[in-house]
Order: C-alpha cells, then structure tokens, then sequence
C-alpha cells in the first residue's frame, strides 16, 4: 500500500533542527563575538575596586583558616557575639580556584590582586591538604596565576614551589592522574612558560636571558627526574 503526501503539507518549509542552526557559522560567529564581548565588559569590570573577583575569593572560599585564630578574649566581655565563619568545603575552595584560574587568564591584572593576597602561599598550602579534584584544579590555578607574572613567580621560587610538586609526584600514594598532571604542568613546557616569561628581566641581554631559563628549566627536570 502506498500512502500519499497529506495535501495541508504543500507549502510548508521545515524548520531546520536546532542541531544545525548551531552549527552554522553564522551562530559560530555570533558565539563568537558574543564570548568577546563578554570577555571585554569582564576586564572593563574589573579596573573597578567594587567589582573585583579576586579579592573576594582571598577574603571568604580561600580565606586559610589561620585567618580565623581569636587573638583576643574581649568578645567574652561584651554584648556582641563572636563571629565564627566555618571553613571552606572541598567544593567550595575547587570552585573558588576554578574562578581564580579563569580571571587571571582573563584579566592580567588579577594576577597582581592574587598576588596582594599571598596567592602563591595560599595555594600551596592546600596543594598537599585537600583531595586529588582539588590538588588538580589548585594546580591549574597556579599555572594562571604566574602566567606572565614575575612576582608570583618569585613567590612560588622562594616557598621552594618546584621541590613540592615534585614530592607530590614521587609520592606513590597520590592519585596516579594527579601525578601526570603535575608532570605535564611542571615539565618541559611548563619550564619554558612559566619561568621564561618574565622571571628575567629586560636588564639582561637575550643571550643571558636565555642561559637563565636554561638553568631553571633544567632545576625543574632535575626536580622532577625527567632530565
């Protein structure tokens, strides 16, 4: 049996599924420019005080619970109760560390907010405290943080930064994932990203300069017994 075209069906163009509306380049460019756009308003936010994301992460989600020590009894004495704020869930510092990872790629300046706030100190202090999500995205974040920022750098130098990672590599306890990733972060490529960047400054001239990221890149293989 052969059934026939309904005639209410003559003149009517079907719709495209939203399947192939989104992958037209015309959506594609839109996304586009509508990504730009957003990352643009983002970076005019954040030159003002008020809007800044950073500081805000600093003073709550990665606020390290020595900030909360009581350095006084006067509360006992007065009317007003003592402010106890709980620490930071796992969920919430990997959320808070994701945001930070994101700004610093975004805006360069934040890396200089992070950096008011002893981000370096601070993220390596949950680096060996907080589970294998949390290690891995701290990582990430500390990646973006130093990205063209020579003072996180030299933060991350002095608190001897490459020792830990690389002891955290070698502990065979640690999720093997998370080992991978610190290799691939701290290896090779992350020798040339990280430390040649800015660590060396413009008083030196490009044969020196290059000597210099030789010999961090080199610590870093050496620490993590890839060289």
């Amino acid at each position: 049996m052969y059934l026939k075209k309904p005639q209410w069906t003559e003149g009517i163009t079907p719709k495209p599924s939203p399947e192939s509306e989104s992958d037209s380049p015309t959506t594609a460019v839109g996304d586009l420019v509508n990504s730009l756009t957003t990352q643009r308003v983002y970076r005019e936010a954040q030159s003002i005080p008020e809007l800044q994301v950073v500081p805000v992460l600093f003073q709550h989600s990665l606020k390290e619970a020595e900030d909360e020590i009581v350095r006084n009894l006067d509360h006992i004495f007065g009317v007003d109760p003592l402010k106890i704020t709980s620490p930071s869930t796992d969920s919430e510092v990997s959320l808070a560390l994701r945001v930070l990872e994101v700004c610093c790629l975004l805006h360069r300046d934040s890396a200089v907010l992070a950096h008011q706030h002893k981000a370096i100190q601070v993220l390596m202090n949950i680096l060996p405290t907080r589970g294998v999500v949390e290690q891995g995205v701290c990582l990430d974040a500390l990646t973006a943080i130093m990205l063209d920022s020579s003072a996180n750098q030299m933060n991350f130098e002095a608190l001897n930064g490459i020792e830990e990672v690389a002891e955290l590599i070698r502990d065979k306890q640690v999720d093997e994932n998370l080992r991978l990733k610190h290799k691939a972060a701290f290896g090779e490529k992350s020798a040339s990203l990280i430390w040649a960047a800015s660590q060396f400054g413009s008083t030196l001239d490009p044969e020196q300069r290059l000597t210099a990221r030789h010999i961090q890149a080199r610590r870093v293989l050496e620490s993590l017994d890839l060289y």
